[in-house]
């Protein structure tokens, strides 16, 4: 009886997150995957969406334990339902910034020159007005939705000197990471990573892909609160 009653409570729960799609595209682009429904491990895809195939080492954190694996069953339904919704929010706040959801997490992701409102000027790692404009509309997210963790990793193009770029790319992840905590973003929340020049995403022998490589990216994922709420939830 237990098993049945869960069964249809999943049903339904999918059902309802099925009519609740609004326009986000990173919702659209989402599967039942990505919301969370099936059981699997999120690492390498939410990774892959952030650094690319080839998993590094840099920075200070782990990614893998950060990211932790999909939430399967009615639970996994429940917190890709709050996902979903914060990424709704998201690209609703903070317009230009790249937003997809990947498996349990949200990744966003600035890019130099994309209009996205969070840049760089050259050689230099401090947040001018625009993009302090814009991480503020990304804190009144994180406040609004306490129960998740947040990484922040930076990314350079290949122009310059290998060390010079992993240092660059620390200093402006820092910088965003000091920024969300001096704005009241818990620093027990988050993690920073960087790897200079060593994750491209585009090509680097093209103006427009160096652009796109000289990159931070913010992935929010569910901290433990949120899976145990949604499990109880789900009983």
């Amino acid at each position: 009886m237990k098993t049945t009653t869960t069964k249809v409570f999943t049903v339904l729960l999918a059902l309802a997150l099925t009519f609740s799609l609004t326009n986000c595209t990173a919702v659209q682009n989402a599967n039942n995957k990505q919301k969370g429904g099936v059981l699997g491990a999120a690492g390498g895809a939410v990774l892959g969406a952030i650094i690319g195939n080839n998993v590094g080492k840099g920075g200070n954190g782990e990614l893998g334990a950060v990211i932790g694996g999909v939430v399967g069953g009615a639970a996994g339904v429940i917190i890709g339902n709050k996902m979903d919704k914060q990424a709704q929010k998201i690209e609703n706040e903070v317009p230009g910034a790249e937003v997809e959801r990947v498996d349990d997490a949200i990744v966003v992701t600035f890019e130099d020159g994309s209009g996205s409102g969070v840049h760089f000027a050259t050689n230099k790692f401090n947040i001018d007005a625009d993009s302090q404009n814009t991480l503020n509309k990304l804190i009144g997210v994180f406040k609004e939705y306490p129960d998740t963790n947040i990484l922040v990793i930076g990314h350079t193009d290949s122009s310059g000197d290998d060390a010079y770029n992993m240092t660059l790319s620390k200093n402006r992840a820092n910088a965003v990471t000091n920024y969300f905590t001096s704005n009241g973003v818990s620093a027990g929340r988050l993690t920073t990573n960087w790897y200079g020049e060593t994750k491209p995403l585009h090509d680097n022998g093209t103006a427009a892909g160096r652009a796109k490589n000289r990159r931070v990216n913010v992935a929010i994922v569910p901290n433990e609160k949120m899976i145990s709420d949604a499990e109880k939830e789900a009983q």
